[in-house]
């Protein structure tokens, strides 16, 4: 299986760890380069790799942020943020932009120094791309400067809509097979493939790089100054900027020596942000409701699920993802089933469905939630309070860190004090420490939709925002092509508000 930072899946952790390179009783390593590496590497772990009490206890926590069982359903949901589903989907897009990592094995070795990243730790859409037209010309068509599109879609009203291209098994044909993962990062792969194709179509005069360059541009943009700005509080992101623009002055704990690199602060536990975002299903288009992952127990016996040739009937209205119309919030039956809907809210709940993962996703455990503290245990990470002190913040007492969903009406009464006999007191695992973090920073976001409709919505704070921002900065910063280096106010011609809806 793949490290999939944001969304996906990843590898067994064994039952009996190997301690990162380097690690004894008394320091970490002190590894900071390689592909992945660390940004606290002082930072002591958490709990000891060969504590047997710690698999239970991680086990007991995971089930904690597992809600109850919650069915798709069209309508109103008080998980709801106010982000657009979309969002959640493009973060796993950029994922797999930023890591391509089929070797690595947590049986093999715990070491973040170790697992190999494939592509290069840049906004560059080899996720996308590929090797080229040059190189994997079954990708392209025969100009060698359009992408070649899959079979027609119906169901969404986009004349337009196609599947990816693909092979004899049915398995797409494109830069990174992780983005046939599931229906909806699947079609968002082929939106940048089809605005690709209209920039060449609308700029004749452009060669390949050029147009590549320009779409890359769009997309840094959007990353930049709509994406970030969703998921990290303005508060972190006005921090690291001057004048208005962002300023790698401003970065205090991402600083590679050398090339950039993925700490394992962001992999493991801050950019996995978006398993609190994911709904238990979504409506595709009029004629379908599907949930993430086939759950016969629950009566859900088709998913969202991929690495096959898409149903033709499963176009998707982007409307229902994206804001590029306007659609009532609330009304009757045939309004709620076209409406808007929005990711669930950054906390450190996960719809039941996660904690129940088809045996071909995930077994021995089944639970996404538990799997992540697992292998952020297996791989040393400190405690989201040992890394609030080396950030200077002062950290959540363990009354403030909440398990459960975080709504408008109120936060979760249960606390980390609460789980697996206090064993958590003072030592929050990072990646819920994190999630428990974004609860406390909402900000007020009026929803796109008729009514004048707010929505009090979690962001990621001082810690987790931070981790995650410094990173995303400092990798377009150390990437010589970026925006940010070659164009630092490059702006899309439709203005600084380019958004996501904007480019669907």
């Amino acid at each position: 299986m793949r490290l999939n930072v944001f969304l996906g899946r990843d590898e067994m952790p064994p039952k009996h760890s190997v301690p990162p390179r380097g690690l004894t009783s008394t320091r970490q390593s002190p590894s900071f380069e390689g592909k992945f590496g660390r940004m606290f590497r002082a930072l002591r772990p958490a709990f000891h790799p060969n504590d047997a009490r710690v698999l239970g206890w991680l086990t007991e926590l995971g089930g904690a942020m597992t809600s109850d069982f919650d069915a798709p359903k069209d309508g109103r949901d008080d998980e709801e943020s106010g982000i657009p589903a979309l969002y959640t989907y493009l973060g796993q897009f950029i994922d797999h932009d930023l890591t391509f990592d089929p070797a690595s094995s947590l049986q093999k070795a715990n070491d973040p120094d170790a697992l190999v990243d494939f592509r290069t730790p840049a906004f560059d859409l080899d996720n996308v791309y590929g090797r080229g037209p040059d190189d994997q010309p079954y990708m392209y068509q025969a100009d060698g400067m359009r992408f070649e599109l899959g079979a027609a879609l119906s169901g969404a009203g986009d004349a337009h809509a196609a599947d990816l291209v693909r092979g004899p098994n049915g398995r797409a044909l494109i830069g990174d097979p992780r983005n046939d993962e599931n229906s909806l990062v699947s079609q968002l792969q082929g939106l940048f493939q089809r605005f690709h194709n209209r920039f060449v179509t609308q700029n004749t005069d452009l060669s390949f790089q050029d147009v590549q360059r320009e779409v890359r541009f769009h997309y840094q943009f959007v990353v930049l100054n709509d994406f970030l700005p969703r998921i990290v509080h303005s508060s972190v992101l006005d921090e690291l900027r001057t004048e208005g623009l962002f300023d790698s002055g401003k970065l205090r704990f991402y600083k590679p020596k050398h090339s950039p690199f993925l700490p394992v602060e962001f992999s493991v536990a801050a950019y996995r942000l978006g398993h609190s975002m994911i709904r238990p299903g979504y409506r595709v288009n009029d004629g379908m409701m599907l949930p993430i992952f086939p759950a016969p127990a629950h009566g859900l016996n088709e998913g969202l699920t991929g690495f096959r040739p898409m149903d033709p009937n499963r176009g998707m209205d982007w409307g229902r993802f994206i804001d590029v119309d306007v659609r009532a919030y609330d009304g009757d039956a045939a309004a709620q089933q076209k409406r808007l809907q929005f990711a669930y809210r950054i906390d450190t709940a996960l719809v039941n469905i996660l904690g129940e993962l088809p045996a071909e996703v995930a077994k021995n455990p089944s639970s996404l939630p538990a799997r992540n503290l697992i292998r952020a245990w297996r791989l040393g990470l400190p405690s989201g309070q040992d890394v609030a002190r080396a950030m200077k913040l002062t950290p959540l007492k363990d009354e403030d860190i909440r398990i459960g969903q975080g709504l408008e009406s109120g936060l979760p009464t249960k606390t980390i004090a609460d789980v697996a006999g206090g064993a958590f007191k003072g030592r929050c695992p990072l990646w819920t420490y994190i999630l428990a973090e974004a609860m406390l920073h909402m900000e007020a976001v009026k929803l796109p939709v008729v009514e004048d409709v707010t929505i009090q919505t979690p962001r990621l704070g001082p810690v987790g925002g931070r981790i995650v921002a410094e990173v995303f900065l400092g990798l377009m910063f150390g990437d010589p092509h970026s925006m940010l280096n070659q164009q630092p106010d490059w702006c899309p011609r439709e203005g600084p508000g380019y958004g996501l809806r904007d480019f669907v």
